[in-house]
């Protein structure tokens, strides 16, 4: 059977866990304080052009989002996100469970526009009892977005301009950034992220690590006490050497953005077979999620192979589903794939 059902299946890039044999036997100070955690986060200072980014490291995106999202609100604070928002769909209800209520606005494309906001928290200002509902203050965006669009430059700057305007955080999740910033028609950087978001990460688990997330925090208010908050919510890891050395290795000589990029190409032998093939895509992207639409009697066939994940019923007799490449995916099983979509 061959994995195209998520892009974390595989363990860690050889370079990563080279870096983790080499310095096994070390020993450095914990809770992530050691001299390589200190290391790698001059490397994304400098990545970001900015030296007073607070940067800290954690295990996983859940973690991560929990945690940012527990330290920058107030007890009747929400966040504001896309229906298909990770932080709604697939975190089993997470950030409510901090106390925090996930204000959703609908979206066809993964994406939340500065309009849309504007108009949530106009709503809610201009009401005469909104001491009685949740306020909105912080804005959920991730990039690549769970359907795998992912954010323009001018996008970004609008967001981030009404979130200034009115008082809101911004908050981009980058589980898969990697593949954001290596995709076709991406024209954003580490730097503008920083300038323009409060607080984003940098996804590890799912672009090469065995496992972790670096966090960034522009916003100095959001960086007072949050290593009081990775420690009250579980997330501070004893052998926090082990998350500074992964992102040494990815982000030391660019090895994280080749990956990125190795995965959408081997995406693209995929897309190119559906396109050619006549299957529609559910969404267009450019990024390593492939959400197409086929006859159920094609999934059936393919299924004998492969593992892919289902999306929803379009109608009687056919699906979409999504097919995901990897940091890791060969280039022979890709093309594997592509050869049996296109067979009829």
């Amino acid at each position: 059977m061959i994995y195209f059902n998520c892009d974390y299946n595989e363990g860690a890039h050889p370079e990563v866990l080279g870096r983790l044999c080499e310095t096994n036997m070390e020993q450095t100070s914990g809770y992530g304080e050691d001299i390589y955690c200190e290391r790698a986060r001059g490397v994304i200072r400098g990545l970001c052009g900015n030296d007073r980014l607070g940067v800290h490291f954690l295990v996983g995106g859940t973690q991560v989002n929990l945690t940012v999202i527990a330290a920058a609100l107030r007890p009747h604070q929400g966040v504001l996100a896309a229906e298909s928002g990770h932080i709604n769909v697939h975190e089993t209800g997470a950030i409510e469970a901090c106390g925090h209520k996930v204000l959703t606005v609908p979206s066809e494309n993964g994406k939340i526009s500065a309009r849309q906001v504007e108009e949530v928290y106009r709503i809610h200002v201009e009401d005469e009892s909104m001491e009685h509902t949740v306020q909105p203050k912080m804005v959920y965006i991730s990039n690549p977005t769970e359907l795998g669009t992912i954010y323009s430059k001018a996008e970004l700057e609008e967001l981030s301009a009404v979130c200034k305007k009115n008082g809101l955080y911004l908050f981009m999740d980058g589980a898969r950034l990697g593949y954001g910033l290596a995709a076709k028609g991406n024209d954003l950087d580490l730097k503008t992220i920083a300038e323009l978001c409060d607080v984003f990460y940098i996804g590890g688990t799912k672009a090469g690590a065995l496992f972790g997330e670096a966090v960034v925090i522009s916003n100095l208010a959001l960086q007072e006490d949050f290593r009081y908050i990775i420690k009250q919510k579980g997330g501070m890891l004893a052998k926090g050497r082990l998350l500074g050395i992964q992102f040494l290795a990815l982000l030391e000589n660019e090895l994280y953005f080749e990956l990125g990029k190795r995965a959408n190409v081997m995406a693209d032998i995929i897309r190119k077979a559906c396109r050619e093939s006549g299957y529609p895509f559910l969404i267009e992207n450019t990024t390593n999620q492939i959400f197409t639409i086929m006859p159920d009697d094609k999934l059936d066939s393919l299924r004998e192979k492969y593992t892919f994940s289902y999306e929803k019923r379009i109608d009687e007799s056919h699906s979409a589903v999504r097919f995901c490449t990897s940091w890791a995916t060969e280039e022979v099983n890709a093309q594997k794939l592509a050869e049996d979509i296109s067979n009829d």
